[in-house]
């Protein structure tokens, strides 16, 4: 079983849990809330930071019952890279009027460990052909 290592940086934090034995993510929990007014988020801290190993890479998800809330990732699938000490936050743009937001003590995003392999891009004048070829967004039929 891979080793991740993790702190608590304030003493109510919860290490991440699985909630079934079948679930990929680990739930994250919010220890402080605040809203950021100039980017208009909102900002949930979770008080704990990430000791990943090399070729890991953390995502922060959103959890299904997101779709309760009137809240979206603000950043889509957020990354945390293997060098990354800091606190895990979790932020949120508001999509619609219900006002409906996560509170302090709320399950707010899942965390997924992912191994992630490091590249050598090759620059070449020509690629090799597909039947698909650049044919762009929707260009399957499908």
């Amino acid at each position: 079983m891979l080793q991740v290592g993790i702190k608590k940086l304030v003493a109510h934090a919860q290490i991440p849990e699985y909630a079934t034995e079948g679930s990929v993510g680990l739930d994250l929990v919010a220890t402080d809330y605040r809203y950021d007014n100039n980017c208009k988020v909102h900002e949930y801290g979770t008080g704990l930071a990430l000791e990943l190993p090399e070729g890991y890479e953390a995502q922060i998800r959103p959890r299904s019952s997101n779709s309760k809330t009137s809240l979206v990732l603000a950043n889509s699938i957020g990354t945390v890279d293997t060098d990354y000490r800091g606190e895990l936050i979790v932020k949120f743009k508001e999509i619609d009027t219900r006002g409906i937001i996560y509170e302090v003590g709320d399950r707010i995003a899942q965390l997924v460990i992912m191994p992630v392999p490091r590249i050598n891009l090759v620059e070449k004048q020509e690629l090799s052909s597909t039947s698909r070829g650049s044919g762009g967004f929707g260009s399957t039929g499908k």
